[in-house]
């Protein structure tokens, strides 16, 4: 595809799609997405995120990856198998981080092992401290807030990766 044709059916422009092409822009999560999305993608494939398919990874060999210069940090616990339903990974996030506001298909499951988050499901607010946990279906609107003053460590588990299909709001 062309950077114009990218940029059209991403919804976003050609001169930002450029400066993503070239390391000039850091796209946001949505950004990612629709681009994703319009390239028949996942947002991993896009960063060059290896998959490697193993049941077992030991807490040194996880593949880790960021959004952002101050964003979040994943650390992928998985998929172990190909085909596999549910994909594990850790999130850390910085005080006062704001997810994006997302509806998609599937389901997911957070754990909170570290932190506070203000989370917002449809038209509820959860306050969340560690030990928390929170599991919907993801067709609801939801984005959370990391309202503690030190990082947020979450422990998620999805049916789907973040992949073409996903709609920010």
């Amino acid at each position: 595809m062309t950077l114009a044709q990218v940029a059209a059916q991403s919804e976003l422009t050609t001169g930002f799609i450029s400066q993503v092409e070239r390391g000039i822009s850091s796209p946001s999560l949505s950004s990612l997405l629709a681009i994703a999305s319009t390239l028949q993608s996942s947002v991993e494939e896009l960063l060059s995120v290896e998959n490697d398919f193993s049941p077992y990874v030991s807490q040194g060999m996880r593949k880790t990856y960021a959004l952002g210069l101050r964003g979040r940090r994943y650390e992928k616990l998985g998929p172990g198998f190909p085909g596999a339903l549910c994909y594990p990974s850790i999130i850390h996030r910085p005080a006062g981080h704001v997810s994006e506001r997302m509806r998609h298909e599937g389901e997911v499951f957070c754990y909170l092992l570290a932190g506070r988050l203000e989370y917002h499901l449809g038209d509820q607010v959860h306050m969340m401290s560690a030990g928390d946990t929170i599991h919907h279906d993801t067709s609801i609107p939801h984005f959370s807030i990391v309202v503690s003053e030190e990082d947020s460590e979450e422990l998620w588990v999805s049916t789907l990766p973040i992949k073409a299909g996903s709609t920010p709001l």
